[in-house]
């Protein structure tokens, strides 16, 4: 039996690497699709149609921060498949700046991308899931929404210089209440809410990571999209009913709480 069978789940910033990892993955264990992206995903349909033909698959180009949109794109996919069961916030973006030099507008702007999109996002698909009495919210938050940040300063300040991104570990911060305060709201309308703190993914985003930072990782390597996909995939299985308000770390044993 296929943990997604029959599921239709929504992946938002389905076109960056965890976006396509977490999508392959939900394919492949039966789920359906409506893929939202503020890019094109037609190569993604195209591969995801490869891997297993009879995929049921949709995409929609879609800015996320507008709510308006985003009302529009969660009912072109309830309407194409009669229901949505799962939705998962990937949608988001880097920012890099300590305290000290990111700008307001910065500021601002990734808190906009990360957090209310996150929170346009969910509100749009609930009320469905509460017709349905079924539903799984998984969002992606970061070990950097815990730990205040990988750099340290007091030793080697070089490493604040190259990492540092305090707007972007708030609004991590931001989607782990969010997430506490949506699953307690619905947890009896059969609705679960989680997030994933990933620790640093290797990817094209990560290439200038420090390699002190990285032999603080103890599993001894950095994280692959693969290993958030599974994890989301977990979350996002009937078998998980019974998960709620958790924030899940995958990170190697960087940060253990």
């Amino acid at each position: 039996m296929k943990r997604l069978d029959k599921r239709v789940a929504i992946i938002t910033g389905a076109a960056g690497g965890l976006g396509r990892a977490t999508a392959i993955q939900f394919v492949k264990e039966g789920a359906k699709l409506g893929l939202i992206d503020i890019g094109d995903c037609q190569g993604l349909i195209k591969e995801l149609k490869a891997i297993v033909p009879e995929a049921h698959v949709i995409a929609l180009q879609v800015d996320v921060t507008d709510e308006a949109a985003v009302l529009r794109a969660v009912a072109e996919v309830a309407s194409h498949f009669q229901k949505i069961d799962i939705l998962v916030n990937i949608a988001g973006i880097v920012s890099h700046g300590n305290s000290s030099d990111v700008s307001l507008a910065e500021w601002q702007r990734v808190l906009n991308i990360n957090l209310t999109s996150t929170f346009i996002c969910s509100k749009a698909v609930l009320p469905a899931m509460r017709d349905n009495r079924y539903g799984r919210i998984i969002s992606m938050s970061s070990v950097l929404g815990k730990n205040g940040g990988n750099p340290r300063p007091w030793i080697n300040p070089e490493e604040q210089k190259k990492a540092g991104n305090v707007a972007y570990g708030v609004s991590k911060a931001g989607i782990n209440a969010l997430t506490f305060y949506l699953a307690k709201e619905n947890a009896h309308h059969g609705i679960t809410v989680n997030a994933i703190a990933p620790g640093p993914v290797a990817s094209n985003m990560t290439t200038n990571f420090p390699q002190s930072l990285k032999d603080l990782i103890p599993v001894g390597r950095m994280g692959k999209a693969e290993d958030i996909a599974e994890a989301v995939t977990f979350l996002a299985a009937e078998s998980a009913g019974f998960i709620t308000g958790e924030v899940l770390d995958v990170n190697g044993g960087s940060w253990m709480d």
